[in-house]
């Protein structure tokens, strides 16, 4: 049985180049490749038995870890490895603390690819080495094992909520009543530790990425 393996990343020339790569390392590999959040989203829910997701933080559908957070809140059992342009060592650690399995630099040589995907397949996580001795804040550890807690249902909302959707808005997008969304609210609130969507949003900000750490 082939190893099935989806490359999401916006920059087609990157994904050819990946899946060079991925081919020269696993060797069983079935790749499938997507540029967006939604249509990896798509490929998850008509395909089955997917054992790895390489995933490119910057792609359409995603605002900083927004994307990581929601797919690895969907498919927990799919381990999922960050590939970006960054090489920053908060930024590879943040990535782990919101769910990511390794992170692999796109700078990366063939070598380090190989270790990290073997690693990863093997069942642990993978960072450059420097990387470990990296630690996040402790509000934003804090937040992360709050976000955890949110269904999935509860996480769409939040997101939605942060781009500054209505109620209204949440409700069409994610086909249910505007007192289905009224009663996510309450629970994402009360998950969150926060008391309205103003300080929703301000907690949000710890999933962007800023700019001096692309």
């Amino acid at each position: 049985m082939s190893t099935r393996i989806i490359i999401a990343d916006d920059h087609p020339l990157f994904r050819n180049a990946l899946c060079q790569a991925v081919k020269q390392v696993v060797r069983d590999a079935s790749i499938t490749e997507c540029d967006s959040i939604g249509s990896l989203e798509t490929l998850l829910t008509g395909m089955s038995d997917i054992d790895l997701i390489l995933l490119d933080l910057r792609m359409p559908g995603a605002n900083g870890f927004s994307g990581l957070v929601l797919i690895r809140r969907e498919y927990p059992d799919i381990p999922v490895v960050v590939i970006s342009a960054s090489d920053e060592p908060l930024i590879m650690q943040r990535a782990i603390e919101y769910g990511a399995s390794g992170f692999i630099p796109k700078s990366s040589d063939l070598g380090q690819i190989a270790t990290a995907l073997e690693t990863v397949m093997g069942g642990s996580l993978w960072l450059p080495a420097p990387v470990h001795q990296q630690t996040t804040s402790l509000e934003e550890h804090e937040f992360a094992q709050r976000l955890k807690t949110l269904t999935p249902q509860q996480l769409r909302v939040f997101m939605m909520l942060t781009k500054g959707l209505l109620n209204k808005q949440i409700a069409g997008e994610v086909n249910v009543s505007e007192a289905t969304v009224r009663t996510h609210m309450t629970a994402i609130f009360r998950k969150l530790g926060v008391r309205n969507r103003t300080q929703a949003v301000l907690a949000a900000n710890y999933l962007n990425i800023d700019d001096s750490e692309r």
